[in-house]
């Protein structure tokens, strides 16, 4: 479907579109990743939102869909966990059905750690899922089980990988955190491993998203050293972008086995082209990943507000945006902004 709205001019500051969604669907989280959700802040006692607080999916639905009529051709379910949220399917088989103005379906994805992946993998595609992005950051399993700090086998994430491509949720992309002194190591390991699969591995700088992870500058392993190291081994070839906005630079293998991806969150910004919004779990979107607060969408949701003063609203918000934080970075003494954690806007 699509809505029927007038068209609305939808440019930042800077002249950059918004064509990227990602909609956090739960702020719940089956694993304790040291670096996200550890356990010294998200433990026993933490405080989730109640399910009332949440976005319903006819409201995810409908803020999906105005924002697809202005511009918006990408979606992607985050959390936390999104397989943690009951009855996901029916949420996707809501949104594959959105059209842009053009006609065209969105490309509708998902980014999960695979832990209910396997069981799921067929009933997601069939619902209209694409694509998946698994996060797996070691193949050692206890050094697995360390970082996620559930003792949740390595195993049973790259059977999901497997099992996502046989339901055709394929190429399936695996995010993988380096974390100098963690996981730096593995680097060599995780490429061989990848290659040759069909899969596409993207190696992440480790970020300062948040203050719970105690980022620190030199535990960050940079995109140019991953990519000496590979190259070390196998001949890499640049490889050109797929769409404007694109975080990962691509390098192709040059015998023709594949591809890897590099996310230079730290040392390189990529800012100028950024076509990406976030809406957490219980509605308030953010324009930027490194954001110090957002805007309450679920209160206009469920007020009287018809779907042109949302879309003028929402379209207003990204007139207005003028974040690029990663280019101040350098800048910044530690403390200069408070950042919102990454798993409570997904990343």
């Amino acid at each position: 479907m699509a809505l029927n709205v007038d068209p609305i001019r939808v440019a930042d500051a800077r002249g950059r579109a918004l064509r990227d969604l990602r909609i956090s669907v739960t702020d719940r989280c089956n694993f304790r990743c040291v670096y996200c959700m550890p356990k010294e802040v998200f433990g026993k006692d933490f405080q989730f939102r109640e399910r009332s607080e949440l976005l319903s999916f006819e409201e995810i639905e409908r803020l999906a869909s105005i924002a697809v009529s202005l511009g918006v051709s990408k979606l992607r379910l985050t959390g936390g966990e999104p397989l943690l949220r009951r009855g996901i399917e029916d949420l996707i088989s809501r949104l594959a059905a959105l059209r842009t103005p053009e006609g065209k379906p969105v490309d509708l994805a998902m980014t999960t750690n695979g832990s209910a992946l396997a069981i799921k993998a067929a009933a997601l595609k069939e619902a209209g899922l694409n694509r998946v992005t698994v996060s797996l950051d070691s193949l050692d399993n206890e050094r697995f089980q360390a970082i996620n700090d559930v003792k949740f086998p390595v195993d049973k994430v790259l059977a999901a990988i497997e099992a996502a491509a046989q339901a055709g949720l394929g190429p399936v992309k695996i995010n993988t955190v380096l974390k100098r002194g963690v996981n730096d190591d593995e680097i060599l390991d995780l490429a061989e491993h990848f290659r040759g699969t069909g899969h596409i591995l993207r190696f992440i700088e480790y970020m300062d998203v948040g203050a719970s992870n105690q980022w620190k500058l030199d535990e960050v392993v940079p995109s140019a050293e991953v990519i000496k190291r590979i190259s070390a081994r196998h001949r890499l070839e640049p490889a050109a972008p797929t769409q404007l906005g694109e975080t990962a630079k691509r390098w192709n293998y040059a015998d023709g086995s594949g591809e890897i991806g590099v996310i230079s969150s730290v040392t390189g910004a990529f800012c100028g082209d950024c076509t990406r919004a976030r809406v957490s779990a219980e509605g308030r979107l953010y324009t930027c990943l490194f954001a110090s607060e957002g805007t309450d969408l679920r209160a206009l949701l469920r007020s009287d507000a018809d779907d042109r003063d949302i879309a003028l609203a929402l379209g207003g918000l990204w007139n207005k945006r003028d974040d690029n934080y990663s280019e101040l970075r350098a800048a910044l003494e530690p403390g200069d902004r408070k950042r919102i954690e990454m798993s409570y806007i997904g990343g």
